[in-house]
């Protein structure tokens, strides 16, 4: 059975085409910055691989490239569009509704919409991702698969807010969580590796959006985003905690409109707020030659997420690893290194030299006297996504 996975980011289109139940790859690739002149579209199969630059200005045009890749008579690995089974679709925000895999039907794409309130960035993308997959492929089945479904198991005291109970019972106004297909696949992963039985860690993605994980024996207890994807971290272009105050503040005092104070927080803060960058390549090349805001923003969102391992650990009551995860995780071995730096307290000590290894499998990067292990595990969500497509169907 082919299962193609599309997993729409708000600037990016990661997929892959899989053979399953194997989980053998046909093709893959990544199609990132999107809305701009200068995107780039990277697709790999077995016998071709190329690299195309060009514009790309929204998802439909990213998905249309894509398809042309696979279809292509020379180097294509799919004859028609009738040899795809199924479309897997990552979708961010499934709110109360959605707490598990789904075939897609035009109540799902009107729930996914009412949606987008709470996932701006994303669930616009995903549904766009879906609509136009329905044109492509009308034979294939469309299923979607929620970043928050994993952690429908964090406890109310946790996911809930300290304001009046009628926002929760009437509006469902809880913590939801996000990138749990991420964190999902790498704690499987790290269980497996470290063969531990009862386990307690700590998941790290840090991508353009950045969220951690506290994890009990396989399970979500407590995540750093919320209600929607843009509180906790820092991220690229998104501020992460601030004080309700500033909000108000803005809004009062300032005179900016929710919708002002939302493309703020959302679209222009975070890491580019800081530096005017949102790419980690390039604030962490600008803090080498010397750049001060490039240094304070990395200081600050290596703080950050040492904040959240603190608090984590405490309601845990231990910790046996952490992971680190996702594009900047699995390859920033800056941030990685200020992450765990002056944490011996907690029996983390990172080794120095296993951090600078370049490697894309599953690795340690601890010392042999740390108490806890340190992980650099490759996210899939694309196959994890796959998985549970497939089982839908059994």
């Amino acid at each position: 059975m082919k299962i193609l996975v599309i997993n729409s980011g708000s600037s990016s289109i990661k997929f892959q085409l899989l053979d399953m139940p194997e989980g053998t790859v046909i093709a893959k690739g990544l199609v990132e910055r999107i809305g701009f002149e200068d995107a780039i579209l990277h697709y790999k199969s077995n016998t071709f691989q190329t690299e195309i630059n060009t514009s790309i200005l929204n998802h439909q045009t990213g998905l249309e490239h894509v398809v042309k890749l696979l279809l292509d008579k020379k180097n294509g690995v799919i004859d028609n569009t009738k040899s795809i089974n199924i479309i897997g679709h990552r979708v961010v925000h499934g709110g109360n509704v959605f707490t598990k895999t789904i075939l897609i039907n035009e109540q799902v794409k009107t729930q996914i919409k009412a949606l987008f309130f709470l996932a701006p960035l994303h669930n616009p993308a995903n549904l766009e991702g879906i609509e136009v997959s329905e044109r492509i492929f009308p034979n294939a089945k469309q299923i979607a698969v929620f970043d928050t479904a994993f952690h429908q198991t964090i406890p109310a005291v946790a996911h809930r807010y300290a304001i009046p109970n009628e926002f929760y019972e009437k509006e469902h106004i809880r913590v939801y969580g996000f990138h749990g297909t991420s964190h999902q696949y790498v704690s499987q992963k790290a269980i497996e590796y470290l063969k531990l039985k009862n386990s307690k860690l700590i998941s790290i993605h840090l991508g353009n959006g950045c969220s951690i994980t506290a994890i009990k024996d396989g399970k979500s207890i407590d995540h750093s985003l919320g209600f929607g994807p843009m509180n906790g971290l820092i991220m690229g272009t998104r501020s992460g905690d601030i004080d309700q105050s500033v909000v108000l503040y803005l809004a009062q005092k300032m005179g900016y409109t929710l919708e002002a104070v939302s493309d703020l927080l959302q679209k222009k803060s975070g890491m580019l707020g800081l530096t005017g960058k949102s790419d980690m390549r390039n604030i962490e090349q600008a803090a080498e030659e010397g750049d001060t805001m490039a240094q304070l923003a990395l200081a600050m969102n290596s703080y950050r997420i040492k904040k959240f391992i603190g608090s984590y650990t405490a309601i845990m009551n231990g910790l046996d690893a952490i992971i680190f995860t996702a594009g900047i995780g699995e390859h920033s071995n800056l941030m990685r290194q200020m992450v765990c730096e002056d944490l011996d307290y907690l029996g983390i000590a990172l080794d120095e030299a296993l951090n600078n290894q370049k490697n894309d499998e599953i690795r340690t990067i601890h010392k042999a006297s740390s108490q806890v292990k340190i992980l650099i595990i490759p996210t899939n969500e694309e196959l994890e996504i796959a998985k549970q497509a497939y089982q839908l169907q059994f």
